[in-house]
């Protein structure tokens, strides 16, 4: 009997852990610039300004891209100012932590309809790219033609916690602008957040995407399509 009792007193742990991992609300997300070391643990200041977009991606969804015989997914964003750096980090699935905010966040078509999905989710891996020649919002037609340059990747990040699983498979990427160089400077134009698992497999669930700056970026755009950003852009104008 007393094995029965701490079997059940275990599992019902068990299912609290598991109830605060699922439930555990994002840390600030911190910058790169004037980021410290103090007792052995990194202190970072807050982005000034964060875009949230909240996505889902359906079973079997086709990819815009094959690569390695992996699945690639695009967000496409319009940075409007010159920036020093910029901050990426993807969450799989979304945390239920982190409340959307409809007047503010982004969504895909998908996200809405799939709240109630909570088990799907994805190793997430992450890089950014910015198109060349795609140097105003009018420009953006040309993003299906464009050469895209990658700054970088980012697979796993001991930043963010845990997935469902355990493991800590979300990812985080930030690049520094080098104005010397026109291929890794953060200048205005049309960027994309590349996306897919780091092993190959199906990405499916919810995530949650974000783009963070140490300066204050009013009029960045996230969209599932270049079409996506433009339109988006028109319709906060007007707002």
């Amino acid at each position: 009997m007393k094995k029965i009792n701490l079997l059940f007193s275990l599992c019902f742990l068990v299912a609290i852990l598991a109830s605060e991992v699922s439930a555990q609300k994002l840390d600030k997300f911190g910058a790169d610039m004037g980021k410290k070391s103090v007792l052995g643990k990194e202190i970072r200041l807050p982005y000034q300004s964060i875009s949230s977009y909240f996505g889902y991606v359906k079973a079997d969804a086709p990819a815009e891209e094959t690569r390695d015989g992996k699945k690639y997914y695009y967000l496409y964003i319009w940075i409007p100012a010159v920036a020093p750096e910029l901050g990426i980090r993807m969450i799989s699935p979304a945390p239920d932590g982190v409340k959307p905010n409809d007047k503010e966040d982004f969504f895909g078509t998908d996200y809405k309809a799939n709240t109630t999905d909570t088990k799907s989710y994805f190793d997430t891996w992450v890089t950014l790219e910015k198109a060349e020649g795609v140097l105003s919002l009018a420009d953006v037609s040309k993003a299906k033609t464009a050469k895209w340059n990658s700054f970088g990747s980012n697979d796993d990040s001991s930043e963010l916690h845990a997935q469902p699983s355990g493991s800590k498979y979300n990812s985080v990427l930030r690049v520094t602008s080098e104005a010397s160089n026109p291929l890794k400077a953060l200048t205005v134009g049309l960027y994309r957040i590349g996306f897919t698992t780091y092993k190959t497999g199906e990405v499916q669930g919810s995530f949650l995407a974000q783009v963070g700056a140490p300066i204050k970026l009013p009029g960045v755009v996230i969209a599932q399509t270049p079409e996506g950003v433009q339109k988006a852009a028109e319709d906060a104008k007007k707002k």
